[in-house]
């Protein structure tokens, strides 16, 4: 007999996950670079795991077919009080804001941000030690990002993470090989530091981010689309 709800969450690329199939039984599928189809009976159809070549960051789209077009980003830096956010437009990189804001109500200016820039991904810095281990900050970003996924899926909106180690510092660095002043410095430091997130995620061409998968099945259909083509830029589509 079919599980009725089966969420299949996308976890880091060296780990398993456990699928609950019927009670007392579960089904272990090791991720992997393709999708993987998981049979759940002779009655029931098989599901699909979405992986990460099916939904690859924009700069990766961008390093396999130069002619690709669109896709913009927003990088974020989260932090317990507040959050900077940068953008990226083609190949243009340059930070945005900073919101003094928590919980549902960033979460929701996230979004109104994203759509306001047109924008399809998020890119988030997770938080790093220097040898590469996690923190216990990182927990909290990979809360929020989790929240953030879902409600993006929605609208064909993906959520990457990406680590962050360092990119206060360059940011820091940056501000002051640009003469900017110490207050301007101290105000503008987390947006800085979300496009150094982005700037690093773009030289790396997008290898080594994580997807933040939504565990609903119908919000991964609704990803594996993407969010609507604008008719003026992709207007070649709409030709009769």
């Amino acid at each position: 007999m079919c599980c009725q709800r089966l969420g299949v969450a996308l976890p880091a690329a060296h780990s398993e996950f456990l699928l609950p199939i019927k009670k007392g039984a579960t089904l272990k599928v090791k991720s992997a670079p393709t999708s993987h189809q998981l049979p759940l009976g002779k009655n029931c159809p098989a599901i699909r795991a979405v992986s990460i070549d099916e939904l690859p960051p924009n700069a990766l789209r961008r390093k396999r077919d130069s002619n690709w077009r669109g896709g913009f980003s927003v990088g974020v830096d989260l932090g317990l009080s507040r959050t900077g956010l940068a953008l990226s437009k083609g190949f243009s990189v340059r930070p945005l804001t900073v919101l003094n804001l928590r919980g549902q109500k960033l979460e929701t200016q996230l979004l109104e941000i994203a759509k306001q820039e047109e924008a399809d991904e998020f890119i988030i810095g997770l938080p790093k030690s220097s040898d590469g281990k996690e923190t216990p900050q990182s927990n909290k970003v990979r809360s929020v990002a989790g929240r953030l996924a879902a409600t993006a899926a929605e609208r064909g909106w993906r959520v990457y993470l990406q680590d962050e180690n360092g990119t206060s510092i360059e940011a820091m660095d940056r501000m002051i090989n640009m003469g900017l002043r110490r207050s301007d410095r101290q105000s503008k430091l987390d947006a800085y530091a979300a496009m150094m997130v982005l700037e690093r995620y773009f030289s790396m061409s997008g290898e080594g981010t994580e997807l933040v998968l939504p565990k609903n099945l119908d919000l991964q259909d609704r990803l594996r689309r993407g969010p609507p083509k604008d008719v003026d830029y992709f207007s070649e589509d709409y030709e009769d």
